[in-house]
């Protein structure tokens, strides 16, 4: 790691210059760890965030691979947010490359119902 931002905070940066969620149309943004996914859709201009869902709470509960979980954490999300009344999202895939669990939670979110 060079510098002071490592090589994800900086796309992160680059990505979250161009985007970002309003009322309308909020953002989806996706934090990967080595134990879990997690995933908020979150109103920028209010600073809010509107619902979340993560492979480690009390609400999922889904076996399987990490890449399971992954699609399942995305319908979860794309359920709670059509309770919220919110269809169309921007997604943020947060500095990390649109590839494995990443996307498969965006492609879970699609099956569930929201558009982006």
């Amino acid at each position: 790691m060079a510098g002071k931002f490592s090589r994800r905070d900086r796309i992160k940066k680059g990505i979250r210059k161009r985007l970002s969620g309003s009322a309308e149309r909020p953002r989806l943004s996706v934090y990967r760890s080595n134990k879990g996914i997690y995933a908020q859709i979150i109103d920028d201009v209010a600073g809010k965030t509107i619902v979340s869902a993560s492979s480690l709470s009390k609400d999922f509960s889904a076996e399987g691979t990490k890449g399971e979980q992954s699609v399942a954490v995305g319908k979860l999300i794309a359920e709670k947010a059509k309770a919220a009344g919110i269809e169309q999202v921007v997604f943020d895939r947060n500095g990390y490359l649109y590839h494995g669990r990443v996307k498969q939670l965006a492609e879970g979110a699609r099956e569930g119902g929201l558009n982006f």
